[in-house]
C-alpha cells in the first residue's frame, strides 16, 4: 500500500519549498514537474501521493526500445497504465541499446524525448559516465544487491537471463547444446544473433559467452571474437539479426539470445505447432541484467520517477518473473515471501554458476568488440 502524505488543517497554508498544494486544505498535494529533475528518491518528490499525483498530471510517459514480447514488457506496461491511469508512449520498440542514448542525446529538451530507459548494464554504464541520467533511489532500492546498482544510483538492473540457445526443432534435425555444437557444418547459415553486439545488449552477451566457452574469461572476449570470426568464415554465422518474425519464417532457425526471450517465443511458437527448443549451454554460462534509468531531462520527469518506483516493486518484479525474466530482487522477494513461487518454477535450468563482469572489464569487453566485430565477421 502506497503511504498518504497529508498536511494538516494548520499547515495547509503554509509555503512548501518542493509541494505546490492544488488548492488549500487538499489531501492530495502535487509537485512542480521541473522540481523533480532533481528529486533523488520519493522523499524528495514530497511522498508517494504527491509522485503519483503529479505523474498522472503529466499524464504520459515516454519510453523507447521495448518489445511487448520482451520481459514480459506487455503486461508492465498494461499494468502500470492501468494502475495510475497514465499512458506509456514507446518509440522504436525493436531499437538497441546504443539507440536509446543516441535517441537522449538527439531529443535532448524536447516533448518526444525518452523518459526512461532500458539498457544492457554496459550501455548504462556508459550513458551514466557521459552525464545522461539522473540519480534516483527507488523505495526498494536496499534490496537490490551491490554489485546490481551504480553506487551513485544513476542506474540500476531490474532482469536479467541467461545467454541460450534456441533452436527450431522441426526445422533442425539436431539442435546445438553447446557452443561448441554450433560449429558443426550442418548448421551452415543458420546460426544468428539478436542485433549486433556493438549497439545491443544481448548481442554483446553472446559474444562474452562464446569467449567463456573458447577459453576466455571476463577478462578477455576476444575468443569471442574470434569464435564468431570462424563461423562466419565458414558461413555458419548469419548476419541477419534474430527476431520473431526472422525465425517464424525459417530465415533464422537458431538463434544466440536471452533465455527468457527464446523462453517465451517457445511459448509463442507452440501456439503455431512450432517446437522452438531452449538450452542454455554449459560451455559458456554468462549471465546479464538489464539496467533501468531516468534521462537527466526527462520531459515527465514525475512519471519518470513512478515508473522507476513500479518495475522494482512487488509487482513489477514478478510480472517479470511470468516473462521467463530473473528479477533482481528474486532472493529478497524469496526471503519475505513475496515471489511468485509457480512462476520462479518455469524459469530454464541451468548447469553452471554464472559469471558477472565489473564495470571495468564490461566497459573494456565493449572497446574491443567495438574494435573489431566487423572485421571478426567480413566475408570481404
Amino acid at each position: 500500500m502506497h503511504q498518504h502524505a497529508r498536511a494538516g488543517a494548520l499547515h495547509c497554508c503554509l509555503a512548501l519549498s518542493l509541494l505546490a498544494l492544488t488548492a488549500c486544505g487538499s489531501s492530495t498535494p502535487t509537485v512542480n514537474s521541473e522540481n523533480l529533475r532533481v528529486a533523488s528518491s520519493v522523499e524528495d518528490a514530497g511522498g508517494m501521493d504527491a509522485l503519483i499525483a503529479t505523474a498522472q498530471k503529466e499524464g504520459t510517459l515516454n519510453a523507447i526500445a521495448l518489445p511487448r514480447d520482451w520481459a514480459n514488457y506487455g503486461a508492465v506496461i498494461d499494468g502500470f497504465s492501468n494502475k495510475y491511469g497514465i499512458e506509456v508512449k514507446v518509440a522504436q520498440p525493436d531499437a538497441s541499446s546504443q539507440d536509446e542514448i543516441d535517441a537522449v542525446k538527439r531529443y535532448k529538451g524536447q516533448p518526444e524525448a525518452p523518459d526512461v530507459l532500458d539498457m544492457g548494464r554496459s550501455f548504462a554504464q556508459s550513458a551514466a559516465e557521459q552525464g545522461l541520467l539522473a540519480p534516483y533511489k527507488v523505495k526498494t532500492y536496499k534490496k537490490i544487491p551491490d554489485d546490481q546498482k551504480d553506487p551513485l544510483a544513476r542506474w540500476a538492473n531490474n532482469y536479467g537471463g541467461y545467454v541460450s540457445i534456441g533452436c527450431d526443432a522441426a526445422e533442425i534435425e539436431e539442435c546445438p547444446q553447446t557452443f561448441d555444437d554450433l560449429r558443426k557444418p550442418e548448421y551452415l547459415g543458420k546460426v544468428s544473433l539478436n542485433g549486433e553486439p556493438t549497439k545491443a545488449g544481448s548481442a554483446f552477451a553472446g559474444v562474452y559467452a562464446a569467449a567463456l566457452a573458447n577459453k576466455g574469461s571476463l577478462d578477455d572476449i576476444e575468443p569471442g571474437l574470434e569464435f564468431f570470426e570462424d563461423l562466419s568464415k565458414s558461413e555458419i554465422f548469419n548476419p541477419v539479426q534474430s527476431t520473431p518474425a526472422t525465425i517464424e519464417s525459417g530465415e533464422t532457425p537458431i538463434s544466440i539470445d536471452w533465455d527468457y526471450l527464446n523462453t517465451s517465443y517457445a511459448d509463442n511458437f507452440r501456439e503455431k505447432g512450432m517446437d522452438w527448443q531452449v538450452t542454455v549451454p554449459s560451455d559458456g554460462i554468462y549471465a546479464e541484467y538489464y539496467s533501468q534509468a531516468i534521462n537527466k531531462d526527462a520531459p515527465h520527469p514525475a512519471a519518470a520517477r513512478l515508473w522507476q518506483e513500479y518495475v522494482f516493486s512487488e509487482e513489477g518484479q514478478n510480472l517479470r518473473l511470468e516473462g521467463y525474466a530473473r528479477p533482481v530482487l528474486l532472493d529478497s522477494m524469496k526471503k519475505d515471501g513475496t515471489l511468485h513461487e509457480i512462476a520462479a518454477a518455469w524459469l530454464p535450468s541451468v548447469d553452471g554458476t554464472p559469471e558477472f563482469p565489473s564495470e571495468e572489464q564490461s566497459s573494456r569487453a565493449k572497446e574491443i568488440v567495438a574494435k573489431g566485430w566487423r572485421k571478426a565477421v567480413s566475408r570481404d
